[in-house]
């Protein structure tokens, strides 16, 4: 593999298709052949099994990504004809009892020998066939084959679902009056002309549907844009009741209570009580302070004439305007001081600067306009590539998310394989009038992207399968994403690349100041809305089976942790792609779990004045570069050189209790 055979366009897709199924057909009669090996050994034995499975997925990897990406009638039919094909072949491969018993073999003759990046993938691929059901009796096995390919084909549907919803709703405003309030730049891109009638049209995407909810002076329609937002693809309650049943059928079939607990037996977390009460512990530290934010926000609503209840979709409105009263933080004067180019250039001025990393931009094929790609490299030595596709479209799934292409490993002949990342967001896109203008919020995203991306490029293991976030726990996933998006707010860090796009005036120190202290405005009332995503995801995968009991536990986690309640309509939980359509069911609980990582990590670098060598040279070596070689907490404790201390989060947080 070389860089010359790395092109997304949907012209390929065919040919990544075929590649996808030859390969199965190839690694089925490969694994017919290593089985037949008299004496197996890690390295004829193993190695090749790992190769394989890197092989599928960089053949798998772009046809995945455009379709959420570029989504077209094309990408998803093809998209849904392998994915019940690659189900049959990994539950297959996972139920091989000779495969598993070669692994045991192997483990057992070879453990004194092996080094420390082999004994974690021998262990990593032990438990992996054992939560495949390796051991079950026939029927139980072809049982769990039919749910594991029926669970991707629902939350295939529920993600595609959710996209078509987002996708084609419209609400479109004629009164001026309804968008008086906006920014001179969102009110120009959602101008629209139609019938020779001008109008101003938003949608559920993420940069429209919060433009709107932020500015928008008239409450009927945040309440209509709101009530379509929470109402998204209701077809999704049916998806969400069949996905709960048969993830609990699949824990029960493997000998767990639940599926909280099959989720937690790769995680750092030790049972679904222990997650539990530490969201809870949060929760009854945070409330307080989030009540007496509520309290505030309430009491200003009414300073300003605001004679009702304050719903759902009443606080981002009044928010921003008690923030710019109490703090005098517009976030809109704030936009064109991050420019999306200068923005992602400043990054990689930090970032050398931090790590000694060098980022040059590249020439290849890409599947957007808008996407630029960059290699990068440390002390002269290339490490990897990585693609940038931030702004947002139409076909385009929501949200931000980094994934990974090819994982640093040494392949068969001993070559060095250069790791490759996606970075994915959706910022506001770039007029003919004007660049991507971007929030602040947006700042942090692309900084949280960067830090998983680092996690993943940055790896020296030899080992693709424990190599960058390969093998890493879930709940220590989020660790060197969260680690860096806090340096977001750093005067030193907004330095690099906070001027103004037209005037290049640079961000003036009165403004970062500002935006420092607005960083934990309303801080508690977010963490109490986390927190509730996270007991609720772990609370219905403890067993709860109907859409019915869905709504119950989702009511008794706002009754208990939220200081906010939504309007009955409110169907959260339909566009809850995270747990139902992405890795982190039973899991959301990780950010807040990795988020006490990062806030120690963070202020070690802090205390030390940012920019020391030492420091960042000792965590590209203990955290980055280690991947999932050995476990997140030991990787911790080599570079803090003791326990992580949970109540940096609260600290971080600027939560009092």
């Amino acid at each position: 593999m070389n860089f010359s055979e790395f092109n997304i366009n949907e012209e390929n897709l065919d040919r990544q298709k075929e590649l996808v199924l030859t390969t199965i057909k190839e690694n089925i009669k490969k694994i017919d052949e290593l089985l037949k090996l008299k004496n197996k050994t890690y390295k004829n034995f193993v190695r090749p099994l790992e190769l394989m499975e890197e092989k599928i997925g960089f053949y798998f990897t772009p046809i995945s990504h455009l379709n959420y990406v570029k989504n077209s009638k094309k990408t998803q039919e093809i998209y849904d004809d392998i994915l019940p094909k690659l189900s049959i072949y990994h539950t297959e491969l996972g139920q091989n009892e000779k495969i598993y018993l070669s692994l045991k073999e192997i483990y057992d003759k070879e453990k004194e020998s092996l080094n420390s990046e082999e004994k974690k993938v021998l262990k990593d691929l032990l438990k992996e066939f054992e939560l495949s059901g390796v051991g079950l009796k026939e029927d139980k096995k072809k049982k769990l084959k039919e749910i594991n390919i029926e669970l991707s084909n629902l939350t295939s549907k529920f993600a595609q679902n959710l996209l078509k919803a987002t996708d084609s709703y419209e609400m479109l405003i004629e009164d001026f009056n309804d968008v008086k309030e906006f920014p001179k730049r969102d009110l120009e891109a959602a101008k629209v002309i139609k019938d020779e009638k001008t109008y101003y049209r938003f949608t559920l995407k993420q940069p429209s549907f919060i433009a709107y909810m932020t500015y928008g002076s008239n409450r009927k329609k945040r309440e209509e844009l709101y009530k379509a937002y929470v109402t998204r693809a209701p077809e999704n309650d049916e998806l969400i009741e069949k996905i709960l049943i048969l993830r609990d059928e699949k824990a029960k079939i493997l000998g767990f209570k639940n599926y909280a607990e099959l989720s937690l037996e790769t995680k750092m977390a030790k049972s679904p009580g222990v997650v539990v009460a530490f969201l809870k512990d949060l929760a009854s530290k945070s409330k307080p302070q989030a009540k007496k934010e509520f309290e505030e926000l309430t009491e200003f609503a009414k300073s300003k004439g605001f004679d009702k209840d304050l719903e759902a979709f009443d606080i981002a409105y009044f928010s921003n305007k008690l923030k710019k009263e109490k703090l005098k933080v517009d976030d809109n004067e704030y936009r064109p001081y991050f420019e999306k180019e200068n923005t992602i250039n400043g990054l990689f001025r930090f970032l050398n600067r931090l790590f000694g990393l060098e980022f040059e931009k590249v020439k290849t094929t890409v599947w957007d306009e808008s996407v630029s790609c960059y290699e990068i490299s440390k002390d002269s030595k290339l490490i990897g590539r990585v693609y940038l596709d931030l702004e947002a479209r139409e076909g385009k799934r929501g949200g931000a998310w980094m994934d990974e292409w090819v994982t640093h490993h040494i392949d068969e002949n001993g070559k060095t394989i250069y790791p490759i990342a996606f970075i994915v967001a959706n910022f506001p896109p770039s007029t003919k009038k004007s660049p991507s203008l971007l929030r602040h919020s947006d700042i942090v995203t692309l900084f949280h992207e960067m830090g998983h991306a680092l996690h993943h490029l940055l790896s020296q293991v030899k080992e693709p399968m424990v190599s960058g976030i390969s093998g890493v726990e879930w709940d220590a996933v989020e660790f060197p994403s969260q680690f860096l998006e806090n340096f977001a707010y750093e005067e030193e860090v907004l330095k690099e690349f906070a001027y103004h796009y037209e005037t290049k005036e640079p961000l003036s120190k009165e403004m970062i100041d500002k935006l420092k202290k607005a960083k934990n405005f309303q801080s508690a009332m977010a963490m109490v809305r986390q927190l509730e995503f996270g007991l609720f995801d772990i609370l219905i995968h403890m067993g709860v089976k109907s859409s019915k009991e869905v709504q119950r536990v989702l009511d008794e986690v706002r009754d208990e942790v939220s200081v906010i309640k939504p309007p009955k309509y409110n169907k959260f939980q339909w566009g809850f792609s995270h747990i139902f359509a992405g890795g982190y069911a039973a899991g959301y609980y990780s950010y807040k779990w990795a988020e006490v990582l990062s806030a120690d990590a963070f202020f070690i670098f802090v205390d030390s004045g940012i920019y020391n060598d030492e420091i960042s040279e000792s965590f590209i070596k203990e955290v980055l570069s280690k991947g999932g070689s050995r476990p997140a907490m030991e990787s911790f404790k080599a570079f803090a050189k003791r326990e992580p201390n949970v109540e940096a989060l609260l600290k971080l947080s600027d939560i009092n209790f």
